[in-house]
């Protein structure tokens, strides 16, 4: 006769190993359609410009050629991507001066501003970016926490469960 403790052990493990490949098969789903979406997303991103905001090299080479007079007919577009890159860039790390001051340039000639209102218009814009950056970082954080807790649950009730399935495999008589 097998010893009770070796049993609910048994039937404890076959639930938690039920879990274990179930997750394994479905993590394997997920990075499976992820990596078919990224793909997907990169084709249409190689079809984009050269100078896009993705591109890590693009900062640095604007930062070359960028010139203190900015002329006033200067077309917003290229304006616009050339100042998504720096804010890439610098929420990425830590605006530098120079950084702010172009951007301050940028606003000032864009929109008509004097050069303090446009300075204060860019610090705001860059505090509610970094604002915005600190509530996502804190929604993934609360995210992945809940995630840890439903897998930790998840495993808990299937080796829970098989042991009540085990129970009510050992009450059963063979015919």
């Amino acid at each position: 006769m097998i010893h009770s403790d070796e049993v609910f052990f048994r039937d404890t493990a076959n639930g938690f190993l039920a879990w274990a490949v179930a997750l394994i098969m479905s993590v394997g789903f997920l990075t499976s359609a992820a990596a078919s979406m990224v793909g997907g997303m990169a084709q249409v991103g190689s079809t984009s410009e050269v100078g896009s905001v993705t591109d890590p090299n693009a900062y640095f080479v604007d930062a070359l050629f960028r010139t203190d007079r900015i002329a006033p007919d200067y077309k917003s577009a290229p304006m616009g991507v050339e100042a998504g890159r720096v804010f890439a860039h610098g929420l990425a790390g830590q605006f530098s001066q120079a950084d702010l001051d172009y951007l301050a340039r940028l606003t000032a000639t864009q929109t008509g501003m004097t050069y303090p209102e446009a300075h204060s218009r860019v610090s705001a814009v860059i505090a509610d970016a970094k604002n915005s950056a600190d509530i996502a970082r804190k929604a993934t954080a609360h995210m992945l926490l809940w995630t840890c807790l439903a897998l930790l649950l998840g495993a808990l009730s299937a080796s829970y469960g098989a042991t009540i399935g085990g129970r009510q495999r050992d009450h059963v008589k063979a015919v």
